[in-house]
C-alpha cells in the first residue's frame, strides 16, 4: 500500500551521481518505461507501460522499509524541508501539473471546485503562480472553513437541491462574477460540480479536470462550444512538477503543514486507517518501519 512516501538514501547505484547516501528524498512512485513515444517526448505520465506503486500485480506499495527506485525519480529536497512535508510533494505535484495546464496567471480568478487535499493544494498553487481571487466549493461546511482559514479564499456551500447552471448563477452573482473566472480546476470528479465549473467559466476560459468520479458524464457541450472554452484532463504529472514543487515548498510559497493532521508510528498503521476512513483529518502520516 502507498504512494506517497519520502524516506532517506539507504544506498546508491554504481552509476548514481545525484543522490548520496543519507539525503533526505521525495519519491516518485510512477516508473514509465523511458522508451515509448510519450517518454521520449516528456510526457511520461502518459506511459502505457508506467509501473505505479500499489499497483498490484506489478507494483508494491511504498509502505515499507525499502524502496528501490531509478535516480530520475527520487528528488532530493532541501535541508529546511522535513520529511513530512516531503511526503505531500507527491501530491503538490499534481496540483503543480494541473496549475500548469490551466496556464495560471497573476491576477487570474480561480475557482476550485471539491476541497480534499488535491483541491486545496491547487488553490495553493494557484495563489503561488499569483491568482487574485480564489473561491472553493464543495459539499461540506467543515471542509470550507479550512479552505478558507488555510487560502484565504472565498467559499461555496453547493446547494444540493438546486441544479448545476442554479449554483452557477448563485456562485456568479454573490460574488460579482460575471464573465471574470480565468480558470476552473474541478478536484472532485462529480458531475454536477463539472458542469457548474463550465457554466461558470468566462468565454475562452481554462477547465481543468484533476478529479475523477464516473467513468461517463454528461457535459453542458453547447456551452462548451459557444463559449470556445479550452479544456484538459490531468493526470499524475510531468516532467518539471515534482521539482518545481519542491522549489515551492522549500520557498515557503506553499504551506504544507496545516494539512498534516497527525503523524502515527508503523506499528499502529491500523489506526490511522481507521482515523482517515472515519474522515478524521487531511493528512494522516505512516512513520516508515524503524529498525
Amino acid at each position: 500500500m502507498g504512494h506517497e512516501a519520502s524516506g532517506t538514501v539507504y544506498s546508491t547505484g554504481s552509476a548514481v551521481t545525484s543522490l548520496r547516501v543519507g539525503d533526505h528524498v521525495a519519491i516518485e512512485p510512477g516508473h514509465p518505461c523511458s522508451r515509448c513515444q510519450f517518454c521520449k517526448s516528456g510526457v511520461y505520465n502518459l506511459c502505457p507501460d508506467v509501473k505505479f506503486a500499489a499497483a498490484p500485480p506489478d507494483t508494491h506499495g511504498m509502505l515499507s522499509k525499502f524502496w528501490k527506485a531509478p535516480e530520475d525519480f527520487v528528488h532530493k529536497v532541501p535541508d529546511d524541508v522535513s520529511l513530512k512535508e516531503a511526503v505531500l510533494v507527491e501530491p503538490l505535484s499534481v496540483a503543480v501539473h494541473a496549475s500548469r495546464l490551466a496556464k495560471i496567471k497573476p491576477g487570474d480568478t480561480v475557482v476550485i471546485t471539491g476541497s480534499g487535499t488535491i483541491g486545496l493544494l491547487c488553490g495553493a498553487v494557484s495563489r503561488a503562480f499569483g491568482a487574485h481571487r480564489i473561491i472553493v466549493v464543495d459539499i461540506l461546511e467543515e471542509k470550507l472553513r479550512f479552505g478558507h482559514q488555510y487560502l484565504g479564499a472565498d467559499t461555496y456551500l453547493l446547494d444540493l437541491k438546486a441544479s448545476p447552471r442554479e449554483n452557477a448563477d448563485i456562485l456568479t452573482s454573490r460574488y460579482d462574477l460575471q464573465g471574470r473566472v480565468d480558470v476552473i480546476i474541478e478536484a472532485s470528479g462529480a458531475e454536477s460540480s463539472v458542469q457548474m465549473g463550465i457554466y461558470l467559466l468566462k468565454s475562452g476560459g481554462s477547465y481543468v479536470q484533476t478529479g475523477i468520479g464516473k467513468p461517463m458524464l454528461q457535459v453542458p457541450m453547447l456551452a462548451l462550444s459557444e463559449k470556445e472554452l479550452r479544456l484538459r484532463g490531468c493526470f499524475r504529472y510531468g516532467a518539471g512538477d515534482f521539482d518545481l514543487a519542491i522549489k515551492l515548498l522549500s520557498r515557503r510559497s506553499v504551506n504544507l503543514s496545516p494539512l498534516i493532521s497527525s503523524v502515527t508510528p508503523f506499528e499502529r498503521t491500523t489506526e490511522v486507517w481507521d482515523m482517515t476512513s472515519s474522515g478524521k483529518g487531511i493528512k494522516n502520516l505512516i512513520q516508515g518501519v524503524r529498525d
